[in-house]
This record gives structure tokens, C-alpha cells and sequence, in this order.
């Protein structure tokens, strides 16, 4: 066996990220057929075009992903949380989707994720500590069916 070296990098290349993506791309798909994997970017940007809330995901597996929902401060509460949610779910049933998952701090959204249908599966104590990590999933519904 050549010489290995086992080392912590913070920042890796570009190039070395892709080559550690594709070993673990190679295997995945080998055991589970092609992910389709593609990123989900929603912006909601005010009428000057600056970014004032988004939401960022991914799909693959016929799952859709979100990683973040953010809004300004000034917009919570008034219904473009459930818009930017509502528009990836109908995204990702464009793209084959029939669930997603998603995870959220008891500091965060719990009661707003529940409200639009997604329901816990698990949870991470003192995440951070004293807190609670949530992860949610839901099956989603092709419109008009």
C-alpha cells in the first residue's frame, strides 16, 4: 500500500472537494441508482433587487431538501414564509419529488414547519446546549391531484 496521509484541511481546494464528492457520488449511485441531484435557490428580493429572504435546497432521490428559509426581520410573520416553502415543494414535484425533509432549532421555526404539514421524525438534545435540533420531513402532493 502507497503512503497515506491522513490530514485536517479547513478550506480544501476546489478540485480536491470535487474528487472526495466523486468517491462518495461513485458508491452512492452504485447502491442506489442516480440521485438527479440539483440545487433550489427561491430569492425574494424587494423592488430595488436586493435579497430580503430566500430559501435554499436541494433535490435528489425524489426528496427535496431545505437547508434555509431566512426572511428580514421586518417580513416575518406575514405569509412569505409558507410563499418561498410552498413554491419549492411545487419545484420539487416539477422535478420528480414526492417528499422532503428539512431540519430547524427549537429556537428557530418548529411551529411554523408543523403548520405546513411537516411532522418530526427526530430530535438532537442540547443542540446546541440547552437547545433542540428538529428533523422534519413530509410527503408532498402534485398539484391537482
Amino acid at each position: 500500500m502507497a503512503d497515506l496521509v491522513i490530514g485536517v484541511e479547513e478550506d480544501p481546494e476546489k478540485q480536491d472537494l470535487e474528487s472526495f464528492w466523486s468517491i462518495l457520488r461513485e458508491h452512492n449511485e452504485a447502491q442506489a441508482g442516480p440521485a438527479n441531484h440539483r440545487k433550489l435557490f427561491i430569492l425574494l428580493r424587494d423592488d430595488a433587487g436586493n435579497i430580503v429572504g430566500g430559501l435554499n435546497g436541494e433535490t435528489y432521490w425524489g426528496w427535496l431538501y431545505v437547508a434555509n428559509l431566512a426572511l428580514s426581520r421586518s417580513l416575518r410573520n406575514q405569509g412569505l414564509g409558507k410563499k418561498l416553502l410552498e413554491q419549492a415543494e411545487v419545484e420539487a414535484v416539477n422535478r420528480g419529488c414526492k417528499f422532503a425533509y428539512l431540519d430547524t432549532f427549537s429556537f428557530q421555526a418548529l411551529p411554523f414547519y408543523e403548520k405546513q404539514g411537516y411532522a418530526v421524525f427526530g430530535v438532537l438534545e442540547d443542540y446546541p446546549e440547552g437547545k433542540k435540533r428538529y428533523f422534519l420531513q413530509k410527503r408532498l402532493v402534485a398539484v391537482g391531484a
